[in-house]
């Protein structure tokens, strides 16, 4: 169990100063999972703590399995040795029947083995899952208060379903995909309900991302995964608000897009390490900056 996790669940964080609180976004990112841990393992070695955290798109996976008190190291060592291609999916009969080329039922056994099948009231941290309801165009949120009995890894199902490549899931009156198609601002509220500062970490790829040749027999499939990847790494580029920029640290993939899903150990370090840099070197300057922003 990680230091971090330890500490959210231990009495005396009542007597952490407020200063080394925030509420991490942990959010989009797709496969580029390490980057997120880098982020975790930064606020850890910094002495940041936290009571909340907020999952959105890939962030979500690594947000879930934190709240499960999952250790940092097991989870380097996961997304080090995990093959996201198993989770990728080439069925044009389940994209008519249910709009994406892969079921998602595959993901969700995984994590739900990954975290022991926890519901959300099953867990001392607060956690937030973030989807997009297609119908209304709003972030749908996900916790303890709104879905207690409600499996995480179905939820978080939902937070990663990028259209055409996973089906959109239906709960209650919302259809749900992929929490990143959303206005950025739908994040940036008070989910502690006490103030502690927001802090959104966003993965970002500027470089273009390496070719992904189509096969000869029954190419639509790839045409489609390219034009998903093309969606995704636009999403992430979008512009940011001046407001929502306070709050926001960008994560560089160095050209790494939300769907690489056969990342060598050298790019999976790399994500890590940039999470882990970005977070130290920009963390500290960001909340200085909010406080003095503060009314």
């Amino acid at each position: 169990m990680p230091p971090l996790a330890i500490r959210a669940r231990e009495p005396h964080l009542n007597d952490t100063p407020s200063a080394r609180r925030i509420v991490p976004v942990l959010a989009g990112g797709g496969t580029r999972l390490p980057a997120h841990v880098g982020v975790l393992t930064a606020l850890r070695d910094m002495d940041y703590h936290y009571r909340h955290i907020v999952g959105v798109s890939g962030g979500s996976v690594v947000a879930a399995l934190a709240a499960a008190g999952r250790s940092l190291d097991h989870m380097r060592d996961l997304f080090r040795q995990v093959d996201f291609a198993q989770f990728r999916g080439y069925s044009l009969i389940n994209l008519l029947l249910r709009g994406g080329l892969s079921n998602g039922s595959r993901f969700e056994r995984w994590l739900e083995s990954e975290i022991d099948g926890v519901r959300f009231r099953d867990l001392d941290v607060e956690l937030h899952v973030v989807a997009t309801d297609v119908r209304s165009g709003q972030p749908i949120a996900f916790n303890r208060q709104t879905s207690p009995d409600l499996s995480v890894a179905r939820a978080v199902l939902y937070s990663i379903s990028i259209p055409l490549l996973f089906p959109f899931h239906h709960h209650g009156e919302h259809v749900l995909v992929d929490g990143s198609i959303l206005a950025e601002d739908g994040l940036f509220r008070d989910w502690a309900g006490d103030h502690t500062p927001v802090v959104c970490f966003r993965l970002r790829d500027k470089r273009i991302a390496t070719d992904h040749p189509a096969r000869k027999i029954l190419p639509v499939a790839d045409y489609l995964f390219m034009l998903i990847r093309t969606f995704m790494s636009t999403l992430s580029r979008e512009y940011l608000s001046e407001a929502l920029w306070l709050n926001t640290i960008l994560i560089e993939t160095e050209g790494m897009s939300p769907l690489e899903f056969h990342m060598t150990a050298e790019q999976k370090h790399s994500l890590f390490e940039s999470g882990y840099r970005t977070t130290l070197d920009y963390l500290p300057v960001k909340l200085a900056r909010m406080r003095t922003a503060m009314p």
